[in-house]
């Protein structure tokens, strides 16, 4: 399934979702119209960084310099399952 993922797919939010960080929770959140997901450190990280001009090659460029200490292709791996994920979910879509 991640093998989809071309590098030059831009990602977005979908459509009434917002991305949010709750200073109570210490984290970042999903938010839509019928609740909320909590997310973890690093998909907060990730969904930060789509914005509806980054390609994932130039999200995973960003993701590298931002943490030089993890392994570029355990990173890439990690975010393009992420990613496919979250696509699944309906989180986020590509145009």
């Amino acid at each position: 399934m991640t093998d989809t993922i071309a590098p030059t797919t831009v990602y977005r939010l979908r459509p009434g979702w917002r991305l949010q960080w709750e200073p109570a929770q210490g984290r970042h959140v999903l938010l839509y119209p019928e609740g909320m997901v909590q997310l973890n450190d690093s998909a907060g990280a990730i969904l930060a960084l789509l914005d509806g001009q980054r390609d994932v090659a130039a999200l995973l460029a960003e993701l590298e310099r931002r943490y030089p200490e993890a392994p570029a292709a355990e990173l890439a791996q990690d975010v393009r399952e992420f990613l496919a994920d979250a696509a699944n979910q309906g989180w986020i879509r590509h145009d």
